[in-house]
């Protein structure tokens, strides 16, 4: 008898593309212009295109994932604690607090790989598990306004460009450029960067453009937290993740430099450095000399110091459009500089950490003088710091953070998450932003799009009923201290939802989504310094179906209804009906949608998520009386190149153009073209 032994490794579990779709309408059944909805794809994107490893994620990783709910994080680290390394996904399926439905969700966030990282040459590309390059180019067919009286520097076409070398938790290269329509310049848009992670005691490296996200978003935040939505309970807290590349499109949005991490131990020390210039608004003006002491005999506050001639600029403009004299003449037009980073104490179960940012412009920041502008930001230096807190017991976390502004202003917020058994997951918020605290990349949970001048309790709520039934909602309450833009005085309002979902077999599932928020306006019409304030209350229902007959065909109906009421005048109404139809064969992919929508008026509009090209997002407003369609079409050129084509189109029935200023089209049709090529090296 002859006896012999060779290695066997797991069968690898086939790793599927991610449904961005339906994560997206997860987390934001009922949209709203507040949110921006490209920094959410872009961070789920980030997050698939760099899977946690199941063998070094710690939890802080792992809470970034916002359908995990802390039962089902434990289980998983103690898995690994009680057994050992993970040697295949098929692991997941044993987990008691995972259905195999969840397991499936998980699993293109997730992944095991073998032994440490080689950066030696010639390693580097075998174990990169992303490594391709996009080119993508679209534009509208029907020439805009701007084009016809050549008010715009460049061509129509928007050209866009990504690659990306990459293994999780290991290393990171990626480059991508954007034109945008208009635009003279190929490479208008820029951003690059490269990684570096567990490398004995240095834990991360990233040269280039990056975005730190620290403690709960007070001073740092990286945009991979999506707020108030469909999830009520775990979006409303942020993780610890560091230094992350930026990826995204959202231009003047990140830091360009340097940031370094070292570990020692359980002490964690990151340090950052940036420099760079950004698009503003610019101006010839007296300026006052912020630099003049607080307890000086001529000066109060900055405000009253002594003034000198000098340009200041009065916003910074983030849309990134270099199309116009005036859009031009604004880029590039201020130098900022950022220093600052975060010390951690990490034990088990309980993380410390304190946070600093100093800011320096070139040049004067001060905002236009009106009155909701009072206790903004105004001066060349900014400096915020404060601590951090999170801590996790069983199957809660508890987490806060505060910080204070070179102003005096502060900020702070705590909260709770947790779950009470295996049908009850619960979260509670209390936050407080005060009108004169001033966090330049900051971005904790709000009900505004920045962490000022807001008071806020928050409270929600996920309920599993029985298998195939589970409803959701949140309730907000927060108030306004000071004025804001179109509100001429302290203001309160409250928003919640409630979303019922059901999902009786693998085939079929629904949802049935209902949010309102009441807000104060300024009344049109009022007169006087400040306005009258008149309650603006929104509504939002959505019914959504979804079938899917086999593995090649899918469908998914859809209907909106949507209402505004100001005060006592007539309701605006407006709705929206949705189809989808998505099949396949072999490696062919085709994807389409009609929706038909009538709206009163502009207020009443229909956000609608629509499937994209890979790397893309859309979230079109659907107003007036008309019809959009789109059809997606993606083809292999071989077997390491995909194309895609995207073809959509608006018709109106209520007015004879689209758009407005220099986007106007004369007509009551647009079509978008769009074409795209991955290739994967």
């Amino acid at each position: 008898m002859f006896l012999g032994s060779r290695s066997v490794s797991g069968q690898p579990y086939p790793r599927q593309e991610i449904n961005v779709q339906e994560l997206l309408l997860q987390w934001a059944p009922v949209a709203t212009e507040e949110r921006n909805y490209e920094e959410i794809y872009e961070g789920l994107y980030s997050l698939y295109q760099n899977p946690l490893d199941l063998n070094r994620a710690e939890r802080e990783d792992l809470s970034v994932l916002f359908f995990l709910n802390e039962r089902q994080i434990s289980e998983l680290l103690e898995h690994r604690q009680k057994f050992g390394r993970y040697f295949s996904l098929y692991e997941l399926q044993t987990l008691e607090s995972l259905t195999l439905e969840e397991v499936r969700r998980l699993i293109p966030f997730v992944t095991v790989y073998e032994g440490p990282g080689d950066l030696r040459p010639g390693h580097v590309f075998k174990r990169a598990a992303d490594h391709y390059l996009v080119i993508r180019a679209d534009m509208t067919l029907e020439k805009p306004r701007g084009f016809k009286e050549e008010k715009y520097a460049g061509s129509r076409q928007r050209w866009y460009t990504r690659y990306r070398l990459s293994r999780s938790k290991d290393f990171s290269v990626g480059f991508i450029s954007e034109k945008d329509p208009g635009e003279k310049n190929f490479l208008d848009y820029t951003a690059f960067h490269l990684q570096l992670q567990n490398k004995g005691n240095l834990r991360n490296l990233v040269v280039g453009d990056f975005l730190l996200q620290m403690g709960q978003g007070l001073v740092f935040s990286a945009g991979y937290a999506a707020g108030k939505g469909g999830e009520p309970v775990y979006t409303t807290r942020r993780s610890n993740l560091g230094a992350k590349p930026y990826n995204s499109l959202v231009e003047n949005g990140s830091f360009r430099g340097l940031a370094i991490t070292y570990g020692l131990g359980k002490l964690e020390v990151t340090a950052m450095a940036s420099m760079k210039r950004r698009d503003a608004s610019v101006r010839d003006a007296l300026v006052r000399d912020a630099s003049v002491s607080s307890t000086s005999a001529q000066s109060t506050s900055a405000r009253d110091g002594p003034v000198s001639e000098e340009e200041e600029f009065s916003s910074l403009l983030t849309a990134g459009m270099h199309r116009t004299e005036a859009e031009i003449a604004g880029s590039k037009a201020v130098k900022e500089q950022n220093f600052g980073g975060n010390v951690s104490y990490k034990l088990d179960h309980l993380r410390l950490g304190l946070s600093v940012l100093h800011t320096r412009f070139n040049r004067y920041y001060h905002k236009r003088d009106l009155l909701y502008n009072f206790y903004e930001f105004e001066g060349k230096v900014n400096t915020i710091v404060g601590p951090n807190l999170s801590v996790s017991r069983q199957n809660f976390s508890f987490f806060a953070e505060a910080a204070r502004s070179s102003s005096g202003g502060y900020g702070y917020l705590a909260g709770l998450v947790g779950s009470l058994g295996k049908q009850v997951e619960v979260s509670l918020n209390h936050r407080n932003y005060r009108p004169d605290f001033h966090t330049l990349y900051g971005s904790a949970f709000s009900e505004g799009s920045r962490s000022i001048n807001e008071k806020g309790i928050y409270a929600g709520l996920k309920y599993r009923i029985r298998k195939g039934w589970e409803v959701a909602g949140y309730y907000d309450s927060f108030r306004f201290p000071w004025l804001k833009y179109r509100v001429d005085g302290p203001s309160y309002g409250q928003d919640h939802q409630l979303r019922m979902n059901y999902k009786p077999v693998k085939k079929f599932s629904s949802y049935l989504a209902y949010r309102a928020d009441t807000k104060l306006q300024n009344a049109s019409g009022s007169t006087g310094v400040t306005r009258e304030l008149r309650e603006i209350r929104r509504q939002g229902v959505v019914l959504s179906l979804d079938y899917s007959p086999g593995f090649s065909w899918k469908f998914q109906s859809k209907l909106q209804y949507n209402a505004v009421r100001s005060g006592s005048l007539p309701a605006s109404a407006g709705w929206a009906w949705v189809q989808d139809i998505e099949t396949r064969f072999r490696r062919i992919q085709w994807k389409m949608r009609v929706a038909c929508f009538a709206t009163d008026s502009y207020d009443s509009r229909v956000y609608a998520y629509e499937n994209d090209v890979l790397y893309a997002v859309s979230f079109p407003a659907y107003y007036g009386r008309g019809l959009r369609w789109y059809g997606i079409l993606k083809v292999p050129l071989g077997r390491k190149t995909d194309a895609w084509l995207r073809l959509a189109q608006t018709r109106v029935a209520d007015r004879d153009s689209i758009g407005s200023g220099n986007d106007l089209i004369t007509g009551n049709v647009k079509t978008d073209a769009r074409v795209q090529v991955r290739y994967r090296l």
